[in-house]
């Protein structure tokens, strides 16, 4: 909160519209939306602490498809948009798709569905 003065009433009072950054208590991986998706979608994240970060794509196979976050991000909310294409910017196919977010030593993966 903020302290003002107000010379109109009492003369001090907490200003509690001052916007907050939210730090979350947990590492969250929400679910892509839309899901399923064409041509695009967004994958978002809650990290509670300052962290090196990856956000990769794997394909059925366990191959990696695309990796959309390799850096070191702040606390907070983050999102990304994977635009279903590979490392060489080619379209891939339909199909489901494995999303996996590493930060630090926590893991967590989910699942989503490309349709053309």
């Amino acid at each position: 909160p903020i302290i003002v003065m107000d010379p109109v009433s009492s003369g001090v009072g907490l200003r509690d519209d001052v916007p907050r950054k939210i730090i979350p208590i947990d590492y969250t991986l929400n679910q892509n939306y839309p899901n399923p998706f064409n041509p695009t979608t967004t994958i978002s994240f809650n990290l509670p602490v300052s962290e090196q970060v990856r956000l990769v794509i794997y394909d059925m196979m366990g191959r990696q498809v695309k990796e959309l976050v390799n850096s070191h991000l702040s606390s907070g909310y983050h999102s990304f948009v994977w635009d279903a294409t590979d490392m060489q910017g080619k379209k891939v196919a339909s199909g489901v798709y494995f999303y996996r977010l590493q930060a630090g030593n926590v893991v967590k993966i989910r699942r989503m569905t490309l349709l053309k």
